[in-house]
């Protein structure tokens, strides 16, 4: 039997609905896995394909999609199976026809998230470590979010970039920066919401009915902030989406600043895995952070 095959057997045990594989297609986009299209006996289903030794991945991503499916708030394709076959790790997803976001989808999207962030624990982090890209995300559950910030999140990139060669005066003043996240929170006191963790426009779209659908996520306990800030990292978010989202719960006024504090996360890390331009992102970023502080 093909890789195919077995894994459509796998789908037939866990869903309890005859399947078998009448085509199979490669799909494109995606910079860390490969991803395939099943098609048989009326189904389709999205698998995500890399090697075996990465299956902890697929299942730290299926339990993220199952968190925010479980709340009710924002579409997610549904994990079906994950497990291993031969030399390759595999991810079975419930395969949703996309179309393009148009305004119902993003204002759709931004109440959306704002419900998903009402759902909170009592610590931030996350009952398993997970992945940011294909850099581990380490989420050991921590009370004080500037602990974990400076522990697991910009700290951790950091010591990875000292690692892949950033210069010696961005890392120390990263590393300056560490010490006095504290002055960046004031009065405002984060709440461990459920976050995507990896909220850039690659990571969303829309449905047939232009539902918004995210995927790819990152998940864990955080500030809401960290995922509000992500979507203007790159861009691309109507600004009709942040108007919703501030309509259902208003942002703190420091997150002018803040959210240049958390993209530092995610440019470090575009560091530590692509390197090139993001090193003066990232410098330059440091500074201004520092700049704020005075």
């Amino acid at each position: 039997m093909s890789t195919y095959d077995l894994i459509a057997d796998h789908i037939e045990r866990t869903t309890g609905n005859p399947f078998s594989v009448n085509r199979h297609r490669v799909i494109g986009g995606g910079c860390i896995n490969r991803a395939v299209l099943l098609e048989g006996a009326g189904q389709r289903y999205f698998v995500k394909l890399n090697q075996s030794a990465l299956v902890n991945m697929f299942e730290a991503e299926a339990e993220g999609l199952q968190a925010i499916q479980a709340t009710q708030t924002v579409r997610v394709p549904a994990p079906i199976c994950w497990g291993t076959q031969g030399d390759n790790a595999y991810l079975v997803l419930e395969y949703i026809e996309m179309s393009s976001p148009g305004m119902k989808s993003y204002v759709q999207l931004g109440s959306s998230l704002a419900a998903l962030h009402q759902t909170t624990t009592s610590q931030f982090g996350w009952h398993l470590d997970n992945t940011i890209g294909s850099t581990p995300q380490i989420n050991t559950y921590t009370n004080e979010w500037v602990e974990f910030l400076r522990e697991y999140r910009l700290g951790y990139q950091l010591r990875l970039a000292a690692d892949n060669r950033l210069s010696g005066s961005t890392i120390v003043a990263g590393e300056n920066l560490l010490t006095r996240l504290d002055d960046f929170f004031g009065a405002y006191v984060p709440v461990p919401c459920l976050l995507h963790g990896d909220l850039w426009g690659g990571n969303f779209s829309a449905d047939r009915e232009g539902s918004p659908v995210v995927f790819d996520p990152a998940t864990y306990f955080g500030d809401r902030e960290a995922d509000v800030a992500m979507t203007e990292l790159f861009g691309g978010f109507d600004p009709s989406f942040y108007a919703s989202y501030e309509n259902a719960w208003t942002l703190d006024e420091g997150y002018r600043v803040r959210k240049l504090l958390y993209n530092l996360y995610h440019v470090l890390n575009h560091f530590n895995l692509f390197g090139g331009g993001y090193a003066a992102q990232a410098q330059n970023m440091i500074h201004e952070l520092l700049a704020e502080l005075g």
